[in-house]
């Protein structure tokens, strides 16, 4: 797929057949099974500048395919592989075509135990997801910790946060501003659902009755600021999104009377360990 630029700054999405020779340079040439669909995505195929300076262009930020040349000692012909993140779909033609070139450093083994087709389900928003989820762990919130809140949970990294958070067997509360879908939320292991409205405190009090140990949050702003000052003591908060805004007003309480942590999550450009 190919998103080009029109005369009048429009922009156009369509399927071309072009040569791998039309691939930028990278030690690793991999024939793609697999992508998903990101917001990233979105963004870059509706000629978005800051997220792709330079069109025509392939967007896809995530990949799962098989090794086709290699002149890298890391990787060999034949293997199963998937990047994740970089400048993958941003500015270097991504996971949205039969084939991607890109440095060894971007790529990754595929896991044992998953396929091609699962590593891309759960993709860069499962990735991001457990990122968040090793962050609670890392600091010592645990199932028995007490409740979990994941806010704008029906989307892509809320959805799947929820799913692993339950699976792991921690309590969730899940954030959503589309309260029909708790049934779904519910069967995803949810054990309680709540409208995103309860979660956004604008009393402008500093700080709130402890209602959290920990959260994933995936929208920002003032939502972030009433997490801060609603968690337990030593609570925790994974912070990755920005879907109500990318400002925080927040005051230092919540930090200096409960000793909270507040963690931000770069799925972008961490590195991957392969075991």
């Amino acid at each position: 797929m190919v998103v080009e630029e029109q005369a009048g700054g429009s922009f156009i999405r369509i399927i071309r057949t072009l040569s791998t020779d039309n691939l930028p340079s990278g030690e690793v040439l991999i024939k793609v099974h697999y992508s998903a669909l990101n917001y990233k995505d979105a963004l870059s195929a509706r000629g978005h500048k800051g997220i792709t300076r330079k069109y025509p262009h392939t967007p896809g930020v995530d990949a799962a395919g098989v090794v086709e040349e290699s002149s890298s000692t890391m990787f060999s012909v034949g293997e199963e592989v998937l990047v994740t993140g970089y400048d993958l779909g941003m500015n270097t033609s991504g996971g949205f075509a039969q084939y991607i070139r890109v440095p060894a450093a971007w790529v990754v083994k595929l896991p044992q135990n998953m396929t091609l087709k699962g590593s891309m389900i759960y993709g860069t928003s499962g990735f991001t997801a457990g990122l968040s989820i090793s962050e609670l762990q890392k600091h010592d919130i645990m199932p028995e910790s007490g409740r979990i809140l994941v806010t704008g949970a029906t989307g892509g990294v809320g959805s799947l946060a929820v799913g692993m958070l339950a699976k792991a067997g921690y309590h969730i509360v899940a954030s959503t501003g589309k309260i029909e879908q708790n049934d779904f939320l519910l069967k995803l292991g949810a054990k309680e659902v709540i409208y995103r409205d309860d979660a956004n405190d604008k009393s402008g009090k500093p700080l709130l009755q402890k209602r959290w140990a920990g959260a994933i949050d995936t929208v920002g702003g003032n939502t972030l600021s009433t997490i801060l000052k609603s968690l337990d003591y030593r609570g925790v908060v994974a912070s990755l999104g920005l879907v109500e805004s990318d400002r925080l007003e927040t005051t230092v309480y919540p930090f200096i009377l409960r000793g909270v942590v507040l963690v931000g999550i770069d799925s972008q450009n961490v590195l991957w360990m392969s075991d």
